[in-house]
């Protein structure tokens, strides 16, 4: 069992308290079953991430989707807040060598390997404590800005896992990172209504004539169908200005990165297909369509 001190958790009922100390082995299962239960995003590519690191991605994503889950599954901002809170006392407690929730013990093995620093989990969790309080851009720099934190802190993440600490390679990544939230954005509108989030800037809906009033309502339109053109039109150059960062890793996790790209392209390119309506069906990738994906992918670089 590991070294630890009192256990204690929020008085809030959430998915993921523990009640005991785990061993290490645990701890790896846990995140490891955590991944394989939750992951959305191109589950394939973790196929062909190189067996030595795999552990490490499973431990990372672990840390990324209670996060998130905390953020936006509790459904009250303030009992939000106050589990991001201990979220980020348990990311403390680790670096000062207690690590204490099944999560924490297993990062804690990736933190020390990579010598990964705090600032990209703390950032994570500042971009899930503005949702509570944030749900609203008036402009797309504003958005730029939520996706600082929101997303490019996990394709540090994933740097600092493959053995890079280069700011060249974290500003591709950045790019990439940001087009990867924003298709989220343009494909999970619907969604985000019901959490009573608006992600599209209020200064382009203003531009094409879409009122908040039509969102709620669900109403598709031609105005609406504009407006996400305009978005994922803009989204595809932040694909392409960060694509070069595959070429510049090993190529045992280059694959891996490329396909979260193709993914968020194919994200794009489905909206695309269905005449830009996200407001009454929601894009998804099928398992099949990922498959094919990732053999053309294969065939390339074969």
């Amino acid at each position: 069992m590991i070294p630890h001190t009192q256990y204690t958790q929020p008085e809030i009922d959430h998915p993921y308290r523990v009640t005991r100390p785990v061993s290490r082995e645990e701890a790896r299962r846990y995140c490891a079953r955590l991944a394989h239960t939750h992951y959305e995003n191109f589950l394939v590519a973790g196929l062909f991430c190189p067996k030595p690191l795999r552990q490490h991605f499973y431990n990372i994503y672990a840390y990324c989707r209670i996060s998130d889950d905390l953020g936006d599954e509790i459904g009250d901002p303030r009992k939000s807040l106050m589990l991001l809170d201990w979220w980020e006392a348990e990311l403390d407690a680790m670096y000062r060598g207690q690590p204490q929730h099944p999560v924490f013990v297993a990062l804690s093995e990736t933190v020390e390997q990579f010598h990964i620093p705090p600032d990209p989990f703390r950032n994570l969790l500042r971009a899930f404590r503005q949702d509570q309080v944030q749900s609203r851009y008036a402009t797309y720099a504003d958005l730029l800005a939520y996706c600082v934190y929101s997303a490019n802190p996990v394709g540090h993440l994933v740097l600092y896992l493959c053995g890079y600490d280069d700011a060249g390679m974290r500003a591709l990544a950045d790019k990439t990172c940001t087009a990867l939230q924003l298709a989220n954005f343009w494909q999970d509108v619907s969604r985000d209504l019901d959490k009573n989030r608006i992600y599209i800037p209020q200064e382009d809906l203003q531009r094409f004539g879409v009122t908040e009033a039509q969102l709620v309502a669900r109403r598709f339109s031609p105005e609406y169908a504009r407006l996400i053109r305009f978005e994922v039109e803009r989204t595809y150059p932040l694909f392409e200005a960060g694509k070069s960062l595959g070429a510049l890793v090993d190529r045992r996790v280059r694959l891996d990165i490329e396909m979260f790209t193709q993914g968020g392209l194919e994200v794009l390119r489905r909206i695309e297909q269905q005449g830009y309506d996200t407001l009454t069906r929601r894009p998804a990738i099928p398992k099949s369509r990922q498959m094919v994906l990732l053999l053309r992918r294969l065939l390339q670089i074969g």
